[in-house]
């Protein structure tokens, strides 16, 4: 593989970074929307059921295109100019939509699923919504959110393969050129194979810890 493990070592900082910021975006844009979809209010509830459903309909490859050349259109005609999206800034954005979408669900079904007594009885005892969230709810809701929670992870990391099709030097991209440059597409496939299990492998046994260490609802 000669100069390409180099190349290979820098596209896993690129894939472990993309993954990283949209989980972290998704995760709080999705938090915000579960929240959101909780309330009384139906305008803003058929909102939400809205934008999740066509995320969660539309392909994440889509989604990506449609951000990227979507992203370079709108930014060419407000500057007067052929501007191009980055792409590692479009991929941010498309999966972060995306994990956000799913997100919503995962947390909504948590949020529904902590015992309306535990509510009640944080009222009774004076906290107001912000401290039954922080010390109440929100706890129980993440012990619940964990395994599907991880799953989408999971998912986040494969899924940033999807990016290399706009450009983005990550892992796909390294394999692609590499095997059409030494004609070798079996050895580097198996390479970027071998390091997205590691990553998902890493993902999947952090998750199984947090399940662990995480005190168990009830106790």
């Amino acid at each position: 593989m000669g100069g390409f493990t180099t190349q290979f070592a820098v596209a896993l900082t690129v894939t472990i970074s993309l993954a990283f910021v949209s989980g972290c975006l998704g995760t709080a844009f999705g938090l915000f929307l579960a929240i959101s979809k909780g309330t009384a209010q139906p305008r803003l509830n058929s909102v939400v059921t809205a934008y999740t459903t066509v995320v969660r309909g539309v392909p994440e490859l889509l989604i990506i295109l449609l951000i990227y050349f979507g992203g370079t259109t709108l930014a060419s005609k407000i500057a007067g100019r052929y501007v191009e999206v980055n792409a590692f800034t479009a991929g941010v954005i498309a999966l972060s939509v995306v994990f956000s979408g799913y997100a919503t669900e995962v947390f909504r079904g948590a949020i529904a699923a902590v015992p309306a007594g535990q509510t009640e009885a944080a009222k009774s005892l004076g906290l107001n919504a912000w401290q039954r969230w922080v010390f109440i709810i929100g706890p129980q809701m993440l012990r619940l959110a964990l395994p599907a929670y991880g799953n989408l992870w999971i998912s986040l990391f494969k899924d940033t393969a999807l990016v290399s099709i706009v450009g983005l030097t990550d892992i796909m991209r390294v394999a692609y050129v590499g095997a059409g440059s030494l004609r070798a597409p079996l050895t580097f496939y198996l390479a970027a194979a071998a390091l997205y299990l590691s990553l998902t492998t890493v993902t999947l046994l952090s998750i199984q810890l947090a399940e662990r260490r995480y005190p168990a609802l009830g106790r």
